[in-house]
């Protein structure tokens, strides 16, 4: 018995929805995709479960550090092409996988409407375990659930449908971002100014990189020499599952 093709992404869809649990997580592992993403036309929507308030490297006032990143992740989405910027607002570094965040994700999926969602993976990557952060795996798995099959059944979270009208909705592939499993690279050499431009965005996470651009620059290379990529291209990896 012969077994068919592996699915291929779409090559191009009209809305994405990214679902990522701190400001930085999406512009280190996937601004350079989003970039290609909006400059195809495609409108990227972010839903930021935390506010990134237990991150910094400085004396920052824990009650101002939370605004602060709130202001960062709007200015670097905005290099990148996004203006949507959600935040869910759940404490930093204490994400558990509960009903609340599945029904808060579900919402912005039934809001968004997108036939993409692309988020972080929730197994843990044991050969690169900064990859690993619980707040991670656990917004990757609520993505999930919230995916299938909460977002798509009417009868789940009738509060969603009943009292602010949201119907159904299915998203067709989520794309899993610091996955062990990655099959999918994405070609960012040529919008990786924009990339770049996000992640300096970030100055309370970034400022003391002395060398931000050759240290990302270098993990991008082995990414695409990993998939075959030509020398001298820069890429981004995912995990790509079809839920249809």
């Amino acid at each position: 018995m012969t077994l068919p093709p592996p699915k291929q992404p779409a090559e191009h869809v009209e809305r994405v929805l990214c679902v990522l649990a701190h400001p930085d997580d999406v512009d280190f592992g996937s601004a350079g995709t989003v970039a290609g993403w909006t400059e195809a036309g495609t409108e990227v929507t972010y839903c930021i479960v935390t506010d990134g308030d237990a991150g910094g490297f400085d004396d920052t006032p824990r009650d101002q550090m939370g605004p602060l990143r709130r202001a960062e992740q709007t200015a670097a989405a905005a290099e990148v092409g996004v203006t949507d910027v959600r935040f869910l607002g759940y404490p930093d570094g204490r994400l558990e996988l509960t009903l609340d965040l599945r029904r808060d994700i579900s919402r912005v999926i039934r809001q968004v409407r997108p036939q993409r969602v692309m988020t972080s993976s929730p197994e843990r990557f044991w050969d690169r375990i900064g990859a690993s952060h619980p707040d991670h795996m656990t917004v990757g798995e609520a993505t999930l659930r919230a995916v299938y099959p909460d977002a798509r059944n009417p009868f789940a979270f009738p509060e969603l449908l009943a009292d602010e009208g949201l119907e159904a909705w299915t998203v067709a592939e989520v794309w899993l971002g610091a996955s062990p499993r990655a099959d999918h690279a994405v070609d960012v050499t040529d919008v990786v100014h924009r990339k770049f431009a996000a992640l300096k965005s970030h100055v309370t996470q970034v400022s003391h990189h002395e060398d931000l651009e050759g240290f990302v620059t270098a993990w991008m290379r082995m990414t695409a020499e990993r998939f075959g990529l030509p020398a001298g291209r820069l890429a981004e990896a995912f995990h790509v599952v079809h839920t249809m």
